[in-house]
């Protein structure tokens, strides 16, 4: 794994490690696998992820994490992408469980289809983990991520210290809202809207338009450009949930020369999105460190491929509701982080997430230059 320099993201790591040690002398629990014990030999770990197109961090960065991970441990694991498919992310599901894997690590395209995969999975024995989206109604044994309401929270608190810094005390504001199959946007949402509602009870900030934009960069650069076509251009801040659909809102900036004029937050700390914060054409992003997320899942699966329940519960020692079985999830969560500025942004390369030569392109490489980023 990376040496981190954030340190708030240095301390989650370094719990996660510690509680990684604890319980290794063996125990079980309820969540492993039917018929595990702690002298069985380590059991092969499945894992799949969504797609390419939402956000670059799946394969460029959780891939690779858990593969090494797994790779250290001496676990063998079959990683696969879904690619944005349904009927592919079933029959991945389904190929697994056949292949006798016995962890399960998914992170859903939507809770139906990831309900459906988790049951076949429990019928068969096999532990889950639900890996950065909470599959609803899925009943998985274990849930990591981030604090989904804080991502939300930073782009809402983010928005108003970019308008501060304009001097706009009075805005028309939209929200481009991640895609409503994921329940994650929902708690992305509900952190946004805590964060902004006293400016917009007050008076200060009108939400003007509230719409998905799916996780798609295209669907959100045309629905930016209904917003601006709507309030003719009299827009003055906007929430676009991640760093994908933030290029496509800028896009729509762009064309009617609005770039640097509105500002946009996003999520992921993407390539593009850090070069976007260097140049100015979006206030921010959170950085969510997936080694910290892959980290914890990683050991987690770990633990139960080699039938150590209690030391995934040591790791997972929050909870988390799923609404829809109203029964609460064992959770493991990290700690994301907003960044707004160059000193920001070199923290993130800092800690090994990407790369200067990855960031600092076109307009950016002068900025690198100025702010020692390298």
């Amino acid at each position: 794994m990376r040496k981190l320099s954030i340190g708030v993201l240095a301390c989650t790591a370094a719990a996660a490690l510690a509680l990684a040690g604890c319980g290794s002398s063996g125990g079980g629990s309820n969540a492993a696998p039917a018929g595990s014990s702690p002298a069985a030999a380590a059991g092969k770990v499945g894992v799949i992820l969504p797609d390419t197109k939402s956000s670059a961090r799946w394969e460029n960065n959780d891939r690779p994490s858990l593969k090494a991970a797994f790779d250290a441990a001496g676990v063998e694991s079959d990683i696969q992408n879904a690619q944005g498919d349904v009927p592919t992310f079933g029959t991945i599901c389904d190929t697994m469980i056949t292949e006798g894997v016995k962890v399960l690590m998914i992170v859903n395209l939507d809770s139906d289809s990831g309900a459906a995969c988790l049951s076949k999975a429990k019928t068969a024995g096999i532990a889950t983990i639900d890996y950065d989206r909470l599959t609803l109604g899925g009943g998985a044994n274990y849930y990591v991520s981030f604090d989904n309401v804080k991502v939300g929270a930073l782009q809402g608190e983010g928005l108003i210290k970019c308008l501060d810094a304009k001097n706009v005390s009075k805005a028309n504001i939209v929200y481009i809202n991640g895609a409503a199959t994921d329940n994650n946007a929902t708690l992305f949402k509900q952190g946004y809207e805590e964060a902004l509602k006293a400016k917009i009870d007050g008076g200060d900030y009108k939400l003007v338009g509230d719409q998905t934009g799916e996780w798609n960069p295209d669907k959100a650069q045309s629905v930016m450009e209904d917003f601006l076509t709507a309030q003719k251009g009299d827009i003055q801040g906007a929430i676009v949930a991640n760093d994908g659909m933030a290029g496509g809102a800028s896009a729509a900036l762009a064309k009617q020369g609005l770039e640097k004029k509105i500002p946009i937050t996003g999520q992921d700390a993407t390539d593009d999105g850090l070069n976007r914060v260097l140049t100015g054409l979006q206030c921010g992003t959170v950085f969510k460190d997936t080694d910290l997320e892959a980290d914890a899942a990683a050991k987690i699966a770990i633990a139960l491929a080699n039938g150590d329940g209690s030391a995934a519960d040591a790791i997972a020692n929050s909870t988390v509701d799923d609404t829809k079985l109203n029964v609460k999830v064992k959770f493991a969560a990290a700690t994301p982080v907003w960044v707004s500025d160059a000193a920001g942004v070199k923290d993130v390369i800092a800690t090994g997430y990407t790369t200067a030569a990855k960031v600092c392109t076109g307009d950016a490489a002068a900025v690198c230059t100025k702010e020692g980023i390298s």
